[in-house]
């Protein structure tokens, strides 16, 4: 352990340094994330950034008193570290371990749960009122904002109320030029001339009301500490811009900043990436949309792509390097993308819109009123789909298949293989299908031959992958190539169907009948929630057509699924491959 870490169990042994020793211990911290980090894996070069931002928050505020927020939650590795986390770091993002975000019930200096961004600028404005209206005005209130996180809708809508809320709140805008992907749009350029001191109009946070200090070195402790403690007795809604670098004292990381966001396992002294090696492995199921989709939109003009903010995750970066004119990523804005999408639908154009399952939930109105209301045919495409693993609750994709299956005119697809994913990629370029939206995990696929001669689906139509005599197993999705390796450990396996359903909405009432009238039972598998999800279709196709076969659900539970690997969340869901075999041998 460090010199001087070693010694930080909470900020107030961190307020028994003199400002001198600052800078040694920042420099401490900084290894310290850097060695778990190393062999951990998680986010790295967002943390790295505000080593020294950290320390000084802490130096200067009374927390857990002072209210601290992080947005988004990437850069709080520094801040758990401090916060009496130091023993358990290794832990991060593992089973039983500690969240890769703040969370509230882990720490009482975790005030707030910031999984995705752009929520702090509200949380923190809705604390510093309730101070307010309490009569308690000793707190101070602080949010640390990302310049990729504070151009969201929301986060201006909450400046936008901060500045003529006259409450005691400090936004540290962290501005590095880069969330997970490079930042983009009007604001960045902005941000670009006030750094430069080219920019020519009346300041924009200032406008808004707000008191406005910078753009300041945020790796100069000293004089973070002098401004933060200026700041602290200036009364009213303050913004404070600080110039950070991604990846600070690790230099791979500071020259490929998207890489080095989550770069995996890497050597903790040269910053090499350690690949792994062995057999060839399938492609991951963003990879396959990204090649697909520049295979496509070559020969369909009509083609375009959308991200808000995810080209490197969702692979659009593919479309973006190839056909730059008709790809776009908007920025930290998934309501913007998808009435976006709507607007260009409305046109003639057929867009692709990727956006994380759970990035979706926060533009579920547009979903509703800009698209499928007006029977638009956008092309959505939820990528992590389904638990995602180590990023735990605010990642996981579940609660797709229940929050898209009760809107008129939307129909849901979920490919169980890399091939499927092409072919309904195929089926949907015409703009021909309404609304759609396809569904599928984080991960690779399960096919190492998968580039195939595309051929049309025919909407609603599922798939007979086995026939059997006792028991059906419908499948939703990747999951289901799970099944064929359980048929190969049960006695009888003959007794057993398998359907690949493909889609949630239209179900194939033709083939269910056929399945409902042949077996005696039928298991549902899925990897999303069990209320109203897959598994809930089914059963009101049952009771519609008056069947009284019993039908077993395999989803996710009624609770929120911790983080873990993939394969222990799926065990903790009760979705797991013995969970499965278990009951159908009780059968």
């Amino acid at each position: 352990m460090k010199k001087l870490l070693s010694h930080i169990n909470s900020p107030k042994d961190l307020k028994k340094l003199s400002a001198s020793e600052l800078p040694l211990l920042a420099q401490e911290l900084r290894e310290f994330i850097i060695d778990i980090v190393a062999t951990k894996e998680g986010h790295l070069g967002a943390s790295l950034g505000v080593v020294e931002l950290t320390i000084a928050l802490h130096y200067v505020f009374d927390t857990p008193n002072d209210k601290l927020i992080w947005d988004v939650g990437h850069q709080a590795y520094g801040h758990k570290i401090l916060t009496g986390r130091k023993e358990i770091f290794d832990t991060n993002r593992q089973k039983d371990g500690i969240s890769g975000f703040p969370k509230r019930s882990e720490s009482e200096y975790d005030d707030f749960g910031t999984g995705h961004s752009s929520t702090a600028i509200s949380a923190i404005l809705g604390m510093a009122m309730a101070s307010k209206l309490q009569g308690d005005y000793s707190k101070q209130h602080i949010a640390v904002v990302g310049d990729a996180s504070i151009a969201s809708g929301m986060a201006f809508e909450g400046l936008n109320h901060l500045g003529v809320s006259n409450t005691n709140a400090l936004i540290v805008l962290n501005d590095n030029a880069i969330g997970i992907d490079p930042s983009v749009g009007a604001l960045k350029k902005y941000l670009t001339n006030v750094k430069k001191g080219t920019a020519k109009d009346e300041n924009i946070f200032e406008c808004l009301n707000l008191n406005y200090s910078g753009p300041l070195d945020g790796h100069d402790i000293h004089a973070l500490i002098a401004v933060l403690e200026l700041l602290k007795n200036v009364p009213g809604p303050k913004l404070l811009h600080v110039i950070t670098t991604k990846g600070k004292g690790l230099k791979k990381a500071e020259e490929n900043q998207v890489v080095y966001h989550a770069p995996g396992k890497f050597d903790k002294f040269t910053g090499e990436r350690i690949h792994k090696t062995g057999e060839e492995q399938p492609p991951k199921y963003q990879d396959v949309f990204g090649q697909t989709l520049v295979e496509l939109a070559r020969k369909n003009e009509r083609i375009v792509g959308i991200t808000p903010a995810m080209p490197s995750g969702s692979s659009l970066k593919f479309m973006m390097d190839e056909i730059p004119d008709r790809a776009f990523d908007v920025g930290i804005a998934e309501q913007h993308a998808v009435t976006l999408a709507a607007g260009m639908a409305t046109q003639g154009l057929i867009p692709f819109c990727n956006i994380y399952s759970t990035f979706l939930q926060r533009a579920y109105d547009q979903v509703i009123h800009d698209v499928a209301l007006q029977n638009l045919p956008v092309v959505f495409f939820l990528d992590r789909a389904g638990l995602v693993g180590q990023d735990g609750p605010t990642h996981h994709g579940v609660f797709d298949l229940a929050y898209l299956r009760c809107i008129p005119n939307l129909t849901i697809f979920s490919p169980m293989n890399e091939m499927e994913l092409r072919n309904i990629m195929f089926t949907v370029q015409q703009g021909t299908t309404g609304p759609i939206a396809i569904r599928y995990p984080r991960g690779r696929g399960v096919n190492l031959e998968w580039k195939n001669q595309f051929e049309p689906i025919v909407l609603g139509k599922a798939r007979c992958l086995q026939e059997g005599s006792r028991i059906a197993i419908l499948t939703i999705g990747h999951i289901g190539n799970r099944v064929p390796q359980l048929l190969e450990k049960l006695d009888n396996p003959n007794e057993i169907g398998h359907y690949d359903m493909r889609f949630v909405k239209p179900l194939d009432h033709k083939l269910l009948k056929h399945v409902f009238q042949t077996y005696d039972r039928i298991i549902t598998v899925e990897d999303g929630c069990k209320m109203g999800g897959f598994g809930s279709a089914i059963l009101e196709f049952a009771n519609q057509e008056n069947f009284k076969n019993p039908v077993k659900i395999f989803g996710i539970p009624d609770n929120f699924v911790e983080h873990g690997t993939i394969s222990e969340t799926h065990t903790m869901a009760g979705i797991d491959f013995d969970a499965i075999f278990s009951y159908i041998k009780s059968t």
